[in-house]
This record gives C-alpha cells, sequence and structure tokens, in this order.
C-alpha cells in the first residue's frame, strides 16, 4: 500500500514540499473573495482538526468520477452509530445539521435522527482522515462540496485500503444494485432478505452440477485451476429459457452461495456506453464478484457494440463472473457467444420434466395438502408447466384448503389451463356480445 507513496516523492510531488503560487490569508479576502469565502472555511476546518488530534490535516481530491467507496460507508457508520467515526463539528450555525430518514427493516423500522453528512465534519482518528460536506453558497442556491482531509499520504493509503475491506466484507452479505436512469448510474445496496438454497434450484441435475462447478472453481481461494491450465480469470455464462422456469431463483442461489459480492445490472433504455464503462469500472474494484444482466436481450442498440468491445478489454472483466439471463435467446446478438472471453457458455432452463415437477411440488409443500400418494397425479396433470405455474397452483390449492378444507386439483389445474390458453389466444371472452355497442334510441 506505500508504493504510490514512495513513486511521489521520487518524483518530487510531496505536498510537503511544494510552493504555492497564492496564499490564503485573512487580510487578502478583497482581492479574490470566491476564493476567500471557501478557503477561510477550509481554513477553520484544519485549525478544528489541528485543535482536536494534535496534527495539520491536507486536502485531498479524488479523481475516481465520484466512485467513492467511503461517502457511502461515512452515511451508514453515522447513522448506525459506529464507533470508528467521531462526530468533529458543525460549519455554519443556520444550516441544518441533523437529518432523519425512515428504516423500512422489519426488525427495526422506524424513523432516526442523527448527524447530516451535509454542513458536518466528521473524522476517522485512528486512521487520520477527515470528511466533511462544505456549504457553499450560490446565487440559485447551496451546493455542497465533498473534501477529504488527511494527515499524509501515508494516512490517506490506510483508510482507503481500509474501506475497501470494509465494502467488501459487506458486499458479501448485500447485493449491488444498477440502475440506468436519465442522469446516470444509481447504486444501490439491497439485504439479501431470504438465502436462496442451492437444493432449492429445481431443474436437470447435469446441468445444474455443470453451472456450480463452474461457479466454485472461479471462487475457490487459491485459483490454482486458472493458473495450472493457463485460462482468464474471468467467465460469463448465458442463462435463456421460457419465461418461470427458474432463472432468476438460479442467479439468487449462485449470488447467496458464493463467499464475493454480487451486482445486479438494471438495462433500461438510458442505458449508455458511459454506463456501461461505469458499471465495469465499479465491478472490477468489487472483484472477484459476480456481475447479472437480467433480460440483457433489452440493451439498446445503439450500445451493444460498446458494450461487446468492453468484455473484450484486456481488464475489463478480470475476475468478474458475468451471467447473463434472457427469454429471447433469438433477440441476443450473436457476437456475443462466438468469442471467447465474453459469454463462454449457454445454458438452457428448459420446463421442467414430470420428475422436476414432483421434485417442485413437494418441496414447495403440496403434499400437506393433496397427501403423499396424489403427488404423481399432480405432477401428471402438470405437463408443460412452468416452475411459476407450479407455484401458483400451490398458492390456489392453500387458498382453497384454507376456506373450503379440501382441495379439488383437477379443477384447479383445468382452470389455470384455461387462463393460459386465453393469454395465448387473446380469447378473454367466454361469448361474441349479442348486441351493438352505441346508444339505445328514444
Amino acid at each position: 500500500m506505500t508504493i504510490p507513496t514512495i513513486m511521489n516523492q521520487r518524483a518530487g510531488l510531496s505536498h510537503e514540499t511544494a510552493s504555492t503560487v497564492i496564499s490564503y490569508q485573512e487580510g487578502n479576502a478583497a482581492a479574490l473573495p470566491e476564493y476567500a469565502d471557501y478557503a477561510r472555511v477550509v481554513h477553520r476546518i484544519r485549525e478544528v482538526l489541528k485543535t482536536k488530534y494534535g496534527a495539520d490535516f491536507h486536502l485531498y481530491v479524488s479523481e475516481d468520477n465520484g466512485r467513492e467507496d467511503f461517502w457511502e460507508l461515512l452515511e451508514e457508520d453515522v447513522q448506525d452509530g459506529c464507533p470508528e467515526v467521531e462526530y468533529v463539528a458543525r460549519i455554519f450555525d443556520l444550516i441544518e445539521s441533523r437529518a432523519f430518514s425512515y428504516k423500512a427493516e422489519p426488525e427495526a423500522a422506524g424513523y432516526r435522527v442523527y448527524p447530516s453528512q451535509r454542513n458536518n465534519v466528521f473524522a476517522y482518528p485512528q486512521l487520520g482522515v477527515a470528511l466533511a460536506h462544505i456549504p457553499v453558497f450560490r446565487d440559485h442556491g447551496i451546493f455542497c462540496d465533498q473534501v477529504l482531509f488527511a494527515e499524509n499520504d501515508v494516512a490517506l493509503h490506510r483508510f482507503l485500503a481500509h474501506m475497501q475491506r470494509r465494502r467488501q466484507d459487506r458486499d458479501s452479505s448485500r447485493v449491488t444494485v444498477f440502475s440506468d436512469t436519465r442522469h446516470g448510474i444509481d447504486q444501490s445496496q439491497e439485504p439479501i432478505t431470504r438465502q436462496v438454497d442451492r437444493d432449492e434450484v429445481i431443474m436437470d441435475e447435469s446441468l445444474k452440477t455443470d453451472i456450480f462447478r463452474s461457479i466454485d472453481e472461479f471462487f475457490a481461494e487459491d485459483r490454482g485451476f486458472f493458473r495450472e491450465f493457463d485460462i482468464p480469470y474471468k467467465r460469463g455464462i448465458l442463462l435463456y429459457g421460457k419465461p418461470g422456469n427458474g432463472k432468476t431463483t438460479l442467479v439468487k442461489a449462485i449470488a447467496g452461495s458464493v463467499r464475493a459480492p454480487a451486482a445486479y445490472w438494471q438495462i433500461t433504455e438510458h442505458t449508455s456506453s458511459d454506463s456501461v464503462q461505469e458499471v465495469f469500472e465499479s465491478a472490477v474494484k468489487m472483484a472477484p464478484m459476480v456481475l447479472i444482466i437480467e433480460d440483457i436481450d433489452s440493451m439498446p442498440e445503439h450500445v451493444r457494440s460498446f458494450f461487446l468491445n468492453t468484455l473484450d478489454g484486456a481488464t475489463s472483466k478480470e475476475g468478474i463472473f458475468l451471467i447473463g439471463t434472457t427469454n429471447y435467446p433469438e433477440k441476443i446478438d450473436p457476437a456475443l457467444m462466438n468469442r471467447a472471453g465474453r459469454f463462454d457458455r449457454a445454458y438452457e432452463i428448459a420446463l421442467p420434466d414430470t420428475a422436476a415437477r414432483a421434485r417442485y411440488l413437494k418441496q414447495r409443500g403440496l403434499v400437506r395438502l393433496i397427501g403423499d400418494e396424489a403427488l404423481p397425479e399432480a405432477a401428471r396433470l402438470t405437463e408443460s408447466f412452468s416452475l411459476a405455474q407450479l407455484n401458483e397452483l400451490y398458492v390456489s390449492a392453500a387458498l382453497q384448503w384454507h376456506y373450503e378444507r379440501e382441495v379439488r386439483l383437477e379443477a384447479l389445474v383445468r382452470s389455470m389451463r384455461a387462463d393460459l390458453n386465453k393469454g395465448r389466444t387473446g380469447g378473454w371472452m367466454k361469448e361474441p356480445a349479442d348486441g351493438k355497442v352505441g346508444f339505445i334510441p328514444a
């Protein structure tokens, strides 16, 4: 972690020895009023930090295009009362410095009140770093400038490495969601509310074994397989099939069963070359990790060429296990599949056969309602049903049992098939209309 510091010193770039063209002084505000207003605030913050911690703090700027993990972690630390972070000072007396938000988690639902990031200074004393959102006054409003102070380059390296480790540990228990919006990538962290076990995945066993074996080898700690056989440390698979056959369940089982971060990328009409680049840059920071792109066929056509070039990049996918899903494989660009380093394998997630339907219905709990002896008949009656439709059959059977204390399985299946046929044919009305639509004559 100290290599960049040594390189900077060799190049004569240490800020301790650099000269300054214009220095801030309390008496020169008239010459540069805009600079003086901002510099006065920074100067006061540095004085407060030196008084409190006995060290000089220096300003640093990130050139990482706004994708710094530590601001998000600071927000969580402040809201959760983490002992690593200290509240240092309020910046302006008549600008709000407290905030509140609603926490929707079932175990602790309700409003929380805590110091806001805006208009406050926080510090990680053990790491020698302080952070502040400084209000900046403009003619058309108040904006905030994110500012990082560190005692020196070594302290900054230590802080960044610590925050990166924390981010990786946190990402193992959460899912990162990238959503393309009109204003760029919206990145959020969602807790994994329910783990999907591998045993819950109902599909062809040989196919299931092949997929999970590939996953387990990729995330093995020693990575000896890739070194031994000179295989690039990146992998991509495409899951395709009709809707409701378990692609999402399989993806959740993969994401929840590996000791690595997982991220979902939600492609929209706002997906652009900039958002593609931003997602992959963020993913490389999280690597080794799983990046899931659901409904990859929905990627706008004007972005596809850039997306392919990104996949072909020498380091763009290093440490990334890429999973794409689609309900419409015929819409997939063939170029995704004809070159190594893009999607290496494509797996069809087919409709469940009779044995798979029986396993799913038993796993779901239908035998509690109809008994073990009726399970084979239920599997036979539901030929061509997807897993989603089998789940709906179970829900309908449970409702019927709850109110009537019996399950009329054949009638339920017949009713569901009728609804499915209506969806396929568009014939929603049982009988044609008898008369014309219009006004009744007087």
